[in-house]
Order: structure tokens, then sequence, then C-alpha cells
């Protein structure tokens, strides 16, 4: 059994951490995947490449990440407590 709270911290941090450290690139390397940026951009409204846009980014990136592993963890618990056999060996 998952800890679904764990996964979607896990997976909040890392996402954020991501897009936080993606921005300063971004910012450094002028036109370093450009279309990758306006795609976020348009995803994340107030994101963009700047040192405030770097954190909005991180909090998006968190809450996005969050939902997402969280609900992927809730999910394999429910399938986890339905399915009858684990490998080849039957539940009791």
């Amino acid at each position: 059994m998952l800890n679904a709270k764990a996964l979607g911290m896990s997976g909040g941090l890392l996402w954020g951490s991501c897009m936080l450290v993606s921005t300063f690139i971004g910012m450094y390397f002028v036109g370093y995947a450009s279309g990758y940026f306006d795609m976020l951009m348009g995803m994340y409204p107030g994101y963009e490449l700047s040192v405030p846009g770097a954190f909005i980014g991180f909090a998006y990136g968190f809450a996005d990440g969050f939902i997402g592993m969280f609900l992927l963890g809730w999910l394999y618990n429910r399938c986890d407590a339905k399915c009858p056999f684990v490998g080849s060996k039957k539940k009791k």
C-alpha cells in the first residue's frame, strides 16, 4: 500500500524544483527550449522567464505534481485493494 500524501509531496517537490531550475536555465541561455517555455507560459497563468516567474512556476509545479501523484497513489491503492492476486501469490 502506498502513502498517497507522501507520493504527492515527493511529486510536487520534484516537479516544482524542475520548473524552478529550468526557468533559471531558460533565463541564462536565451532562446533555449523556447517552445517548451511558451507551452508552460500558456498552461500556467503568470508564469514567465524571470525570477518571480521561477517561484510562480515552482508553486504551479508543486500543486500540479502533488495532485497528479496523489491521485496516482490513491488509484494504485484502490486497484490493489480490489486485486485478488499480487504477483503469483493469492491475497488473503
